[in-house]
């Protein structure tokens, strides 16, 4: 059996002065997959804005919106109730012949170059494929996952949205995005198509039904290995009842949760908050 939560995403945006011809995209909606049924969804801009929503290249439901009038405040909610699932057994490792011969012929393919997020230095690559020499696709993710999670620590604040996974390396702390941006990296260097995943984390399973509890925006990663698989790398976890899917996407730059531009003051301030309830 598995989860129904409600989740609650608000972001604030304090100008210092007016802004004005302001373009929008959040991509905040729960998708409906087979891992989990999205029951409600709605995003919403302050002051009646209309939102329009359209389906993204990487299958991400896009809500888009501009505001023309001055403001010096934005406010941005998404509220969603999602049906989750209990984490799959995983599937049976292809040979590696065939995953590279089905994997180039697809999709997938899309998800085994570097980008400027996912790039490592050939000594790390190098290191990678030595350390999962034998390994068997599922094997191979598996240690890759403990590997980055040996070497970075989790340390809130102790990078920026740009930092890249050889620079996470390198420091060896990092938040949740870095901690997934490195393992996209290195598994693709084994061979193994990756994809950086966007969502929510229910933090507290002991919480009671009906309890709100503070939520997480969260990263993980999926790997392709005949099919597709979750892993949580920076909590060593299954991805399952917990975890609600946003977005998918190369890296972070496919599946930022708001980004837009505007005219108008150069500063602004911004509060990010994140509710879930576990209603059954």
């Amino acid at each position: 059996m598995g989860w129904l939560l409600e989740i609650v995403h608000e972001t604030r945006m304090h100008y210092q002065g007016a802004a004005r011809a302001s373009y929008n995209e959040a991509r905040m909606t729960p998708l409906t997959l087979p891992s989990q049924a999205a029951r409600q969804t709605r995003v919403s801009v302050g002051n009646g804005t209309p939102v329009w929503a359209y389906q993204d290249y990487w299958g991400t439901v896009v809500s888009s919106f501009d505001i023309q009038a001055p403001h010096d405040k934005l406010t941005v909610r998404s509220h969603a109730v999602v049906e989750t699932s209990a984490a799959p057994a995983p599937p049976d490792p292809l040979a590696w012949d065939e995953l590279r011969a089905r994997a180039g012929a697809g999709i997938a393919a899309e998800y085994l170059a570097a980008t400027p997020r996912t790039t490592v230095a050939a000594a790390l690559a190098e290191a990678a494929r030595e350390r999962t020499r034998g390994a068997d696709p599922l094997e191979t993710a598996s240690a890759i996952a403990a590997w980055v999670r040996e070497r970075v620590e989790y340390v809130p604040g102790a990078t920026e949205v740009q930092t890249s996974a050889q620079e996470a390396w390198d420091k060896g702390q990092g938040v949740c995005q870095d901690i997934a941006h490195l393992t996209v990296a290195l598994l693709r260097e084994t061979g193994l198509p990756a994809r950086y995943v966007s969502g929510y984390l229910h933090p507290r399973p002991e919480a009671g039904i009906g309890q709100a509890v503070a939520g997480q925006s969260h990263a993980w990663v999926e790997y392709w290995a005949g099919d597709w698989v979750a892993a949580d790398p920076t909590n060593q976890a299954s991805v399952g009842e917990g975890h609600v899917v946003v977005a998918r996407g190369r890296d972070y730059a496919d599946v930022p949760p708001l980004k837009g531009i505007y005219h108008g003051a150069p500063s602004v301030a911004m509060d990010v908050t994140v509710e879930v309830t576990r209603l059954a």
